[in-house]
């Protein structure tokens, strides 16, 4: 048996129904109903704007550097692979420009680390980074084994190196372009959230119309009157916080250019572009290291510069800079395997670490620079995107709940006047 309320609620809830069923009770649920909802809707519209603008300047701040930060890893440390084999292809004591270049490329690759992994928080990205902190010094020591067997001529110096390169391709750079990965879709993720359509916000609001236009309705059928000023400016309070909502984000979304062929999409593109190039330089000079057949390593190359090509001619287009520099290093490097294969080794060498400038080592560098200068050009137009998307959206969330809480006080002063005729 269920327990009884008390007689003075059960009094309370009976006379509540009576009084609902009345004019001026009708009138109070009309106020109640369409004030409570202009309310939330203002609240939960000003939450939603505001946190698209925070996501906005998360990407700014955070998202996008340290996706930039993580293909610059990746970037580095296969520089310092490529660099460590052209000290050693150079023999004996390498050039200090060489040494110089290695040991930059690991202090950037150290500093890109931190860069990439600051404030990460998901098990994947502290597995990725504890990966790489163990297997980096790991890494240097082979290449100093390396180094300190060549110096002295041992053939043995060519199995560390093959080891440490081995180590570099097998897990670092792999762990490095997962971060990499990973980074980039969190930047099109955050992109993705700020562009769309704060549907909440929208249910709501059209709630309020709704509201708006049941209560007038039911006004007219109880007091005669065709219009209540209150209820309309409500209701075209609501309208314009609706417009206002959709049209910032529709706005936001189109600055940012986040669909195929837009801005991240040609920044993942180009940072993806700058590690097969990495990937192809390191190839080339790896298939000098053991004097062997180079059929392996050249299937490599020409894998990596393959996709290279591919990806350069759909985001610079075929008469760009950096394709026609990519052209002029497959050139030099033909010129590599030729001199190899007919047994001229110094020569392949030279043509492949030399400093002419018709080496493949030089026109790599000039492909290098180039592919920096378009990721920074369209690195910069990605950013600008993501700040006029934030323009946009700037005083969506006060706007709004300013435009609701006008509404809710309409809704109260409108029928004020109607609620006192039967009080």
């Amino acid at each position: 048996m269920r327990p009884r309320l008390p007689a003075a609620v059960r009094g309370a809830g009976v006379w509540l129904r009576r009084f609902a069923a009345t004019t001026p009770g009708v009138i109070g649920v009309v106020v109640l109903v369409v004030g409570t909802l202009c309310v939330l809707a203002g609240f939960t519209s000003a939450n939603q704007l505001s946190g698209k603008i925070t996501r906005h300047e998360t990407v700014l701040d955070r998202t996008e550097p340290l996706a930039y930060a993580a293909q610059n890893l990746y970037v580095s440390l296969s520089a310092a692979d490529a660099a460590a084999a052209e000290a050693f292809l150079s023999g004996g004591i390498e050039a200090a420009d060489v040494r110089v270049r290695y040991q930059t490329a690991l202090a950037d690759a150290a500093g890109a680390l931190a860069e990439a992994t600051a404030g990460a928080n998901d098990a994947q990205t502290r597995l990725i980074v504890a990966r790489i902190s163990a297997e980096l010094p790991a890494y240097t020591g082979l290449v100093e084994a390396a180094r300190a067997n060549n110096r002295q001529g041992f053939p043995v110096g060519s199995a560390y190196l093959r080891e440490a390169s081995a180590l570099m391709q097998d897990s670092l750079l792999k762990n490095a372009q997962q971060l990499s990965t990973d980074r980039f879709a969190a930047v099109n993720a955050e992109q993705g959230r700020i562009g769309a359509l704060p549907w909440s916000t929208i249910g709501l609001l059209l709630l309020v119309l709704i509201a708006c236009g049941a209560g007038s309705f039911v006004l007219l059928r109880r007091t005669n009157r065709r219009f209540n000023l209150g209820v309309g400016a409500a209701a075209a309070a609501a309208a314009l916080a609706l417009i206002w909502a959709v049209v910032a984000t529709t706005v936001a979304g189109s600055s940012l250019d986040g669909g195929r062929n837009g801005a991240a999409d040609r920044f993942e593109s180009l940072a993806e572009a700058r590690i097969l190039a990495q990937q192809a330089r390191t190839a080339e000079t790896l298939q000098l290291i053991t004097r062997g057949d180079i059929t392996e390593d050249e299937q490599v190359f020409t894998q990596h510069t393959t996709a290279l090509k591919d990806r350069l001619t759909a985001v610079t287009g075929a008469d760009s800079a950096a394709l026609q520099r990519f052209q002029s290093w497959t050139t030099g490097h033909r010129k590599q395997v030729e001199a190899y294969q007919a047994a001229r080794f110094t020569e392949a060498v030279d043509q492949a670490i030399g400093r002419g400038t018709e080496t493949s080592a030089t026109r790599f560098a000039s492909l290098d620079e180039s592919l920096r200068t378009e990721l920074g050009a369209v690195r910069a137009e990605l950013r600008g995107g993501v700040d006029s998307a934030g323009d946009a959206l700037s005083f969506s969330p006060s706007a709004t709940l300013l435009l609701m809480l006008f509404a809710a006080a309409a809704t109260v002063v409108g029928l004020w006047p109607r609620l006192k005729e039967f009080l």
